[in-house]
């Protein structure tokens, strides 16, 4: 591809949203070119803070001026923004969590026509976790328990996390079988004893914590946990730009954050 690669945001002036944006004018590689949030939202038609792009109220206009879409809104939309990207030929960032499999299915059919790239985690840290959680739950048998413990902000209206939910899924891979074989739910009052070889999850909530994930291997006689903390979201940001400029460059197709970092 030739020239920076024009890269659109869907819901731009939230939290992540202006962290991408921030990142995508530090670099050298990408333009930013497009910008939306929901109708009532007050810059709409206004320039976006820091740059020369007007805010739009539509994702179709952003999907029309970028050559990739990163997509940071809510599962509801997601399905919907998948039907975009493929009609309009463009690639797509996806790192929307508490998705459906409805989804995901959606996300399957744009990746048959355009480049997809969805994650519940873009952070360099949290894909060489999930690498060491497969691993150690391939080495260590069954009687040592796995237990995912997670905590975000108040504001955080899925749970468990989408990076906990991965880190799950990498270690039932470990153990060779699917999450939804090996996973418990949340417990609360007599759930009676923990039966041995499944997977269990907490998540808190409280404060402005950006994301604190800890994996615990737990035996009779030996604990071991493997945690990441973020400490600003800059570090998502910089993660969704690289997927973006990687992805830019790539034929149709389901990518995730391993095939850019070569951790397949």
């Amino acid at each position: 591809m030739a020239g920076n690669v024009q890269i659109g945001i869907l819901g731009c002036m939230g939290r992540m949203g202006q962290a991408i944006t921030a990142e995508i004018l530090k670099s050298d590689l990408a333009d930013f070119v497009a910008g939306s949030e929901i109708a009532s939202h007050p810059g709409v038609g206004k320039p976006i803070p820091g740059t020369d792009v007007m805010l739009a109220d539509s994702a179709e206009h952003v999907f029309h001026e970028a050559d990739v879409v990163i997509d940071f809104t809510s599962p509801g939309l997601t399905s919907a923004h998948a039907a975009l990207a493929a009609e309009t030929g463009t690639a797509l960032v996806v790192g929307t969590t508490g998705m459906t499999k409805a989804d995901d299915a959606a996300l399957d059919r744009a990746a048959e026509s355009v480049a997809v790239m969805q994650a519940g985690n873009y952070s360099l840290g949290v894909n060489l976790m999930m690498a060491l959680v497969r691993d150690a739950a391939k080495r260590l048998g069954t009687d040592w328990d796995i237990e995912i413990v997670e905590m975000h902000h108040k504001h955080k209206v899925d749970a468990p996390s989408g990076t906990a939910l991965m880190l799950g899924e990498a270690a039932a891979e470990g153990r060779g079988k699917p999450l939804d074989d090996l996973r418990t739910p949340a417990r609360e009052g007599m759930t009676g004893e923990r039966k041995e070889g499944t997977i269990g999850f907490a998540a808190l909530r409280g404060g402005a914590v950006i994301g604190e994930h800890d994996v615990v291997f737990a035996s009779e006689s030996e604990r071991l946990t493997i945690s990441h903390r973020a400490e600003n979201r800059g570090l998502f940001a910089a993660g969704a730009v690289k997927a973006a400029l990687w992805v830019a460059a790539k034929g149709p197709g389901r990518y995730a954050m391993a095939d850019v970092l070569d951790l397949a």
